[in-house]
């Protein structure tokens, strides 16, 4: 069992950095689309 915990930390670390990252660009991605539909389509 104490084998496990490091993994399942690193784990967890790696998800809360993906999501630190991925967060902001998708809300970005959102934003530039928003941007986009409102220079070209109205």
């Amino acid at each position: 069992m104490t084998e496990q915990a490091p993994g399942r930390r690193r784990t967890g670390l790696m998800v809360f950095a993906w999501l630190w990252v991925a967060l902001p660009f998708a809300y970005g991605v959102y934003e530039l689309f928003r941007k986009v539909v409102q220079l070209f389509g109205g």
